[in-house]
């Protein structure tokens, strides 16, 4: 699936759309800033992968800091037959970069 810039999550986080999103960033780095994604380092991602079992058809959002690592997530998560995996192209700096550019 193809993957999502920061105004069309803005949008979809605006609008309480129904989707997974989860962010791969270490605990330190989510507790510094979030977008209010469910943390799951990357790290532990392959461990916690069965709880996401039902939503293997569900559109789920992938971010980390610049966009890297939930790159990697989300060739790791299509692996594994989840269908609808997008990373937040940017990340979380593009993010934030988005909103003090609109100030």
């Amino acid at each position: 699936m193809e993957d999502i810039n920061v105004s069309e999550l803005r949008e979809k986080l605006q609008n309480k759309e129904d989707f997974i999103f989860i962010d791969v960033r270490e605990e330190w780095e989510y507790e510094e800033d979030n977008l209010g994604a469910q943390n799951i380092p990357l790290g532990q991602l392959p461990y916690q992968l069965d709880e996401f079992e039902e939503y293997k058809d569900k559109e789920i959002v992938l971010q980390c800091r610049s966009g890297a690592r939930s790159g990697n997530a989300k060739k790791f998560m299509e692996t594994r037959g989840f269908t609808k995996v997008r990373n937040l192209l940017g990340g979380i700096l593009a993010y934030r970069q988005m909103e003090e550019d609109e100030l």
